[in-house]
């Protein structure tokens, strides 16, 4: 009985810091739909970032069980980790900000230049600036890797006693069910929310936003790296 209890409790845990940190999902529905990635790819970039957020937390947990670390200790280290990804989204959030800034004003200056009567823009070979990424933009690659190594430096702060509780007292078998139940609903729960929040932003017409998807992506992440820090 008091396993079972340990578990619902690891997986409740996993669910409930998931859906109170925006950072676990709004990160992706924005670039997602500022980038135009497909839905494999929206799944796939977030599923390995939530792996990293989760992994990282159980080999510091499993770190500290063998090491006979006190969880007070553990804590403190999740707690840094917390500031270091809060000043990752913050950094990059104000980075991709400023460059979708950048690219709107200069796709509209690009717009009026090519302008033919009736205001209609003049069609060239190559296409003109879009609001979406380039295929061929490195970008495309760097976003998805600079988005992984801020996952894996945020913690999961309530999988440390999760996971040393059954430890010390039944046993690693416990600590490794614990921190895999936790691990499972933490991935489902951001793939949920992702897709959801994906699927209600198609039931409002944003045609006019194309030009700033990038822009507001970047304070989306931006916002989401400043809730971190205020603690929210």
């Amino acid at each position: 009985m008091e396993n079972g209890a340990i578990l619902l409790t690891a997986a409740s845990l996993g669910f409930i810091h998931t859906v109170l940190g925006p950072d676990h999902y709004i990160p992706f529905v924005a670039l997602s739909k500022a980038r135009n990635w497909s839905g494999a790819k929206t799944a796939l970039i977030t599923f390995l970032c939530g792996l990293g957020h989760v992994l990282s937390s159980v080999l510091i947990g499993f770190a500290g069980i063998a090491l006979g670390t006190a969880v007070g200790k553990l804590e403190w280290l999740e707690s840094l980790r917390g500031g270091a990804a809060g000043w990752l989204l913050l950094s990059f959030g104000l980075a991709y900000m400023a460059w979708g800034v950048k690219k709107a004003v200069r796709g509209e200056k690009h717009s009026h230049l090519h302008a033919h009567d009736g205001g209609q823009p003049h069609s060239h070979g190559h296409g003109h600036e879009t609001a979406h990424a380039h295929p061929h933009d490195g970008r495309s690659s760097v976003t998805p890797w600079t988005l992984f190594i801020i996952f894996v430096f945020g913690p999961c702060e309530p999988l440390i006693p999760v996971l040393m509780y059954p430890a010390l007292n039944t046993g690693l078998w416990l600590a490794a069910a614990a921190a895999a139940v936790f691990s499972a609903v933490t991935i489902a729960t951001m793939l949920a929310s992702v897709f959801l929040l994906l699927r209600g932003i198609k039931l409002f017409p944003a045609e006019k936003l194309e030009r700033y998807a990038h822009a507001l992506a970047g304070f989306a992440i931006f916002a989401c790296g400043a809730a971190v820090k205020a603690g929210l």
